[in-house]
């Protein structure tokens, strides 16, 4: 499903962060909300890991786990997304495999699904720890 999604032809204005961008104290999380707006709280199917400083997502869609998180509108997506993917270790100037990689997900809010840009762990998840309940700041908490 993910290799579907990231030949999907389509951009999208909406970006889904679920893990450190998502902290007050963060740099890059205070470049997003000045560059950005909120938009929905959202979730998606997959598992959320404790990868040691910041979490990792994967789609998951044989369960019934979600990685829960925000929705923001992009004020200069190609700009945005440039700075965030450097934070993110997203492009061929990183480490082979990438962390992470970007592509466009459908997002599930109350007000129904919307595609987004998310940032998938890219790496192997053993001795990773599961975080139950998919919420990143509620389990750093």
């Amino acid at each position: 499903m993910w290799l579907q999604i990231m030949l999907m032809p389509i951009a999208t204005p909406f970006l889904f962060v679920y893990g450190t961008l998502l902290l007050s104290d963060n740099d890059f999380g205070r470049y997003l909300k000045n560059n950005c707006t909120f938009f929905s709280h959202g979730r998606f199917k997959g598992k959320l890991f404790d990868i040691g400083e910041y979490p990792g997502a994967i789609i998951d869609q044989s369960g019934n786990h979600y990685v829960h998180g925000s929705i923001y509108k992009l004020h200069n997506a190609d700009k945005v997304l440039k700075i965030l993917d450097e934070y993110e270790g997203v492009g061929e100037n990183e480490i082979q495999p990438n962390l992470y990689t970007r592509g466009i997900l459908q997002v599930d809010t109350t007000d129904g699904s919307y595609p987004c840009w998310v940032y998938l762990y890219n790496w192997p998840l053993d001795a990773k720890v599961f975080i139950e309940g998919g919420d990143y700041l509620k389990y750093k908490r």
